[in-house]
């Protein structure tokens, strides 16, 4: 039997027939196309950071509104002039008044109505209690007409915020108990809203010397009692820039007297209301 012989032992031409088969092979090999690589993924693009809304501020209340005034009284007084935009200007309100706190008052009662307040009346009979409010004409007082100055205000509706130094929505605690406290005259209005009519403007919402009116009355047969706590008007809308830049604008006669401040505004709403929030009557300009 034949014997296996070493490489070195065999023939040079059965080894050039085995180096020449290792190098087609390994030449073969070489030629093959690598595999492909996977392909590299692009990264998505982020996602654009949302545009940032301006902050959204909340509506302000009765107290908010006494505050900005009386820093606008302050700085009157002092003299002081603002070149900085006024972040009172564009903002909304929701301002409460009590009134008929100390029960209605007769219909035919001296000054029981006045112009920019309001008022509850009895009936002759008592039977009714009317609630009534007729704005007053502003466009000439001089808080708002300056002499020189264009507004491009075609009328000036005005509102005043009884005692502004109580910040809360409801009546005050009554004094009756103390000496002389009826005979007291009440102070004189030094906080007005005035709502703004601009000429060719829209004039829903204007009364023209006509006033809100509601009728309250008893139920059935029941003899109508007056509430304790009077009633509420509520006035909403939105502050507007006189034409300074100012949202709010004061007049003094003297340095000893307080300042008369007013609010321009835009009215949305003006509404009567029950002590406990309950609607009367409402009347909607927007």
């Amino acid at each position: 039997m034949r014997q296996n012989q070493p490489l070195s032992a065999r023939p040079p031409r059965m080894i050039c027939t085995v180096l020449a088969s290792v190098l087609l092979a390994g030449l073969a090999a070489c030629e093959q196309p690598a595999d492909e690589a996977d392909p590299v993924a692009e990264p998505e693009p982020l996602p654009s950071a949302a545009p940032s809304l301006p902050a959204v501020l909340p509506g302000l209340s009765r107290a908010d509104l006494i505050a900005a005034v009386n820093r606008a009284a302050s700085d009157y007084a002092a003299g002081t002039v603002r070149a900085d935009s006024d972040p009172l200007v564009g903002r909304t309100f929701a301002v409460t008044m009590a009134f008929g706190c100390g029960g209605p008052v007769a219909e035919s009662a001296d000054a029981a109505e006045q112009p920019g307040l309001p008022v509850a009346l009895w009936d002759g009979e008592r039977e009714a209690i009317a609630l009534r409010l007729t704005p007053a004409s502003w466009a000439e007082s001089p808080v708002i007409a300056r002499e020189g100055e264009e507004s491009g205000w075609e009328a000036v509706e005005g509102f005043w915020l009884p005692r502004p130094w109580l910040t809360g929505n409801g009546c005050p605690a009554p004094r009756g108990g103390e000496a002389g406290a009826d005979s007291v005259p009440a102070s004189p209005q030094t906080l007005g809203i005035a709502a703004i009519f601009e000429e060719g403007g829209s004039r829903i919402g204007r009364r023209n010397g006509r006033p809100y009116a509601f009728t309250v009355r008893g139920e059935r047969d029941e003899q109508l009692v007056a509430p304790p706590q009077g009633y509420r008007l509520v006035l909403e809308g939105r502050t507007v820039a006189f034409p300074d830049g100012r949202a709010v604008r004061c007049q003094s006669a003297s340095a000893d007297v307080r300042p008369v401040c007013v609010v321009a505004s835009r009215l949305d709403r003006v509404a009567f209301e029950t002590a406990d929030g309950k609607l009367l009557s409402e009347w909607r300009s927007s």
